[in-house]
Parts: C-alpha cells; sequence; structure tokens
C-alpha cells in the first residue's frame, strides 16, 4: 500500500505530525509526506517518511500563493497513493486537499473535519476537544486504520554531532526568534536571560536562523556563544539534543527540542492554546500568562502594548525554571 500524510502549514506542525507518521508507516509499503515549503525542512527529519511532495497551498501560511489551475493540475498528476491521512489544526478544514486527493485517485481518505464531506472522506473523524496536535493526529490515524506502533513521542532521524559548532557539554540553549511576532520574547528580556543565565554558572549557546544575525548577537553579547546562522535544522537538532534545556517562544525550535528528549522552557504566548501546541512528551514549564487578553486570538502581532503576556516574565523567572526543569530532565 502507497499512503499519503498531508500537513501542510509550518515546521512544528510538520513534526507534531511525525508520530502519526510513523504509525502510517508501520503499515504502508511506502509514505510520502505533502508539506508545504516550510514544513519539508521538518519533513526531512523524521522517521518513516519515503518521499516528501512540496506544494504551496494557497489555503495556508501568512502569505499564501494565488490560486493557479496550473499548479492544481500538476499536484493531481503528480500524486500517486492508495490511501491519505489529512492532518490539519483544530481550527482549519481538510475539504480542499481532500478534494485534490480524490482528484488524483486516492481511494481511501481520513481526516478530521467539523463540516459535512459528502463523498470526499471515507473517514470522517472528530478529534477530541482538548487534544494536543500531536495527539490528535495519533487519534486520526487509529481510527484510519493506524495504530501507533510505539510510545507516540516526537522522534526525527539522529542528528549530526555539534562538538565542533557548541564546544563541550554542558550548556543551555536560548533561542530567541519565532516565526510570529506575538510569539517572542523580547530581544531585551532574551539578552536578561543570557546574562543571568551566565551568572548562575550556566554556559548559554544562543541559536537562530540566518535572517536572525543581527538578534542572536544582540542576545548572546558577551555572555554566549551565538550560532546564528550557522545551523541548518539537521545541526540545530544536534545542537538541541546535547543542551541541559532549551528556553524558547511557542515556535519550531520547542517542539525540535522535544522530538530530541530535550526539556524544554517555553515563553508561551496564549495566542494559541497551550493544551494544543505545548512541547509534547518532555518535562517543560510555560511562562507567560495564559489569561492574557490575546488569549485563542491567533495575533501574529500582539494587540496589547508592551506585549505584557510575555515581558512580565523576568529573566531570573527563566533562570528558575530552567534548574527546576533540568531536576525533571
Amino acid at each position: 500500500m502507497k499512503a499519503l500524510v498531508t500537513r501542510l502549514d509550518s515546521f512544528g506542525d510538520v513534526l507534531l505530525a511525525g508520530p502519526a507518521i510513523r504509525a502510517v508507516a508501520a503499515r504502508a509499503d511506502h509514505v510520502t509526506v505533502l508539506c508545504g515549503p516550510v514544513g519539508a525542512h521538518a519533513a526531512r527529519l523524521l522517521p518513516g517518511v519515503d518521499d516528501i511532495l512540496v506544494w504551496d497551498a494557497p489555503w495556508v501560511g501568512f502569505s499564501p500563493p494565488p490560486v493557479g489551475r496550473g499548479e492544481v493540475e500538476q499536484l493531481i498528476e503528480t500524486i500517486d497513493a492508495d490511501a491519505a491521512l489529512i492532518l490539519t489544526s483544530f481550527h482549519q478544514s481538510p475539504l480542499p486537499a481532500a478534494l485534490l486527493l480524490r482528484l488524483a485517485g486516492v481511494a481511501y481518505i481520513a481526516a478530521d473535519s467539523v463540516d459535512y464531506p459528502g463523498s470526499l472522506l471515507d473517514v470522517r473523524h472528530q478529534r477530541a476537544p482538548h487534544a494536543h496536535e500531536a495527539q490528535a493526529a495519533l487519534d486520526l490515524a487509529e481510527a484510519a486504520g493506524f495504530p501507533c506502533p510505539d510510545d507516540g513521542r516526537l522522534r526525527v532521524l539522529d542528528p549530526p554531532s555539534t562538538m565542533a559548532l557548541t564546544g563541550p557539554d554542558p550548556y543551555v540553549v536560548l533561542h530567541p526568534g519565532a516565526s510570529v511576532p506575538a510569539r517572542a520574547w523580547s530581544p531585551r528580556r532574551c539578552a536578561e536571560a543570557v546574562r543571568e543565565l551566565a551568572a548562575a554558572g550556566h554556559r548559554v549557546v544562543v541559536t537562530g536562523g540566518k535572517g536572525e544575525r543581527e538578534l542572536t548577537a544582540y542576545v548572546a553579547g558577551e555572555y554566549a556563544l551565538d550560532l546564528g546562522g550557522r545551523t541548518d535544522a539537521a545541526a540545530l537538532c544536534g545542537v538541541l539534543a546535547r543542551a541541559r534545556a532549551v528556553v524558547t517562544g511557542n515556535t519550531g525550535p520547542a517542539h525540535l527540542a522535544a522530538a530530541v528528549a530535550t526539556p524544554v522552557v517555553c515563553l508561551f504566548a496564549p495566542v494559541v492554546p497551550a493544551e494544543r501546541w505545548r512541547p509534547y512528551g518532555v518535562p517543560h514549564i510555560l511562562l507567560g500568562d495564559q489569561g492574557a487578553p490575546c488569549a485563542d486570538s491567533r495575533a501574529r502581532q500582539c494587540p496589547v502594548p508592551g506585549h505584557p503576556c510575555l515581558d512580565s516574565v523576568s529573566a531570573q523567572d527563566v533562570v528558575t525554571a530552567v534548574e527546576k526543569v533540568m531536576v525533571a530532565e
């Protein structure tokens, strides 16, 4: 059986699909992951993936492309699967993807859907009301005939050695960036946390993407090792895997840390529900006001002056949380 698993949005969302993908891989002869350009970087890290099909869907993402008939027809011609699992967040509809998969000739399609699917779905599953995204995907996989074959935790392929980048253990990682500004702790607070962590005796490594070098340089200052722009996704796995703890916002590296079994201190902006997107399956501490006015708004820019839900968290709060979560490791 050739199976297709669809998760069309972010890097972190594709990581959270990993346990469900392994469930499908345990029963299928070949597994293709259909994902977006950003999610593809995560899909390449996941066990159980035989092939990756990248498509920038016009109904997801922050800057979706216009609808193009040629691109849609090319996708339909490319898809080759007997069965498909469409994974979405609780607020997304699977039906646009289901329509394309039906047109591609996929005979068996399963998804969570609150909308009437007509003939688009063979399994119309209803997710548990407060399920974490990773658990919701596993529940759907089981309902579709793909039970979980293992402990259901997040996993990635073995990362490369990063000793040459980081130097010797132990260290704590602080990742200041986020794909959504409303989910990022302020640079000033991040820099304060680096200084306080260093003063408490922790060696600190600051990570970030190629476009975040100015941010990581400021945050690291003279107190931390700055790896901004020096790690791809696989190398970041290696850096996080050897850390005693990772400090980050509710963004992709929080899930990447969970996938390499590293404890997480998460500066969690409540614009999305923590119960659905908190670090999964590892010791973690959430910092931030989960009852702030922006809660559940899915805002990209903080709607409250001063970003109080996160900037009310102090550097010492982070130091205390890091030391607690390391004990729980």
